[in-house]
């Protein structure tokens, strides 16, 4: 009797982003390094298994990377899907985060999920757009399937809270970042 493997969720991060060290850039759509975004889509061509659905984030740097491990491994089908994006930071987006000022940045952190900072997004909104995605995901899977999500730092943060707490609970400024992979890399959480 063969057992069916669990359903895994990748969340793959974009290669670094071609932006000043320091610089706020949710949802500025910066590219990512040419050269590590083909050699991540390498490495993750030959590692990813068969029977895999296939997401990434509208942002180019996601999409560079999916479309460039997609080219290694054909039989990859992928599909642009909005609620993969970074948080938007809206007026913050491109300055220096230095520049923004201690006493904006306090705002933030002492209603750390539901404060807009920039005036754009805030947490609680990035998490329900995570929450919703992941319930599709989980809704998309059959026996031994794959989902592999080309995102961003953020989201891959959320999908670890969501995993660790649930929908209910918001995190704390002193409760975040949690761990996230590097640029290039990913990590697998089950889904079922």
């Amino acid at each position: 009797m063969s057992s069916t493997p669990p359903a895994r969720l990748w969340l793959v991060r974009h290669a670094q982003p071609v932006v000043a060290a320091g610089t706020c850039y949710g949802a500025l759509d910066v590219p990512a390094d040419a050269v590590a975004t083909q050699a991540a889509a390498l490495r993750l061509a030959q590692t990813l298994p068969k029977r895999v659905i296939a997401r990434h984030s509208t942002l180019q740097r996601c999409e560079l990377l999916a479309l460039a491990t997609q080219s290694l491994r054909p039989d990859l089908i992928i599909n642009s899907d909005d609620r993969l994006r970074e948080m938007d930071f809206g007026a913050w987006e491109g300055r220096a985060w230095d520049s923004i000022g201690q006493r904006a940045i306090d705002a933030w952190t002492a209603d750390f999920a539901l404060h807009r900072p920039g005036g754009s997004d805030n947490l609680a909104e990035l998490l329900a757009r995570v929450a919703a995605a992941l319930h599709d995901a989980r809704q998309q899977v059959q026996g031994g399937t794959n989902v592999v999500w080309f995102t961003h730092a953020g989201v891959a943060r959320c999908v670890a809270w969501l995993l660790a707490h649930g929908e209910g609970r918001m995190p704390r400024a002193d409760e975040w970042p949690v761990p996230a992979p590097a640029w290039g890399a990913w990590e697998i959480h089950h889904l079922t």
